[in-house]
């Protein structure tokens, strides 16, 4: 239904593999001792948090201990 009249020039995407850039990003900044240390915490924070949630849900989790109906209402005695 709609046509282009012009050429639309595809030589772009043929010569953009042999383009090569003389731009080098800078290098990277190597981090210091104390930035070092506050990740490593940081991080070992966040296992440990993890570790600890599955050390206290795991027994939550479990079926096999459950009570067979221990806790009852005052409404359900009185019958």
């Amino acid at each position: 239904m709609f046509s282009r009249r012009e050429a639309v020039p595809f030589a772009f995407v043929a010569e953009a593999d042999s383009f090569r850039s003389n731009v080098t990003p800078p290098p990277r900044e190597r981090l210091n001792a104390s930035q070092l240390v506050g990740r490593t915490l940081i991080g070992l924070t966040v296992v440990a948090g993890l570790v600890g949630s599955l050390l206290f849900g795991m027994p939550a989790l479990e079926t096999s201990h459950s009570p067979a109906r221990q806790a009852q209402s005052e409404a359900s005695e009185d019958r």
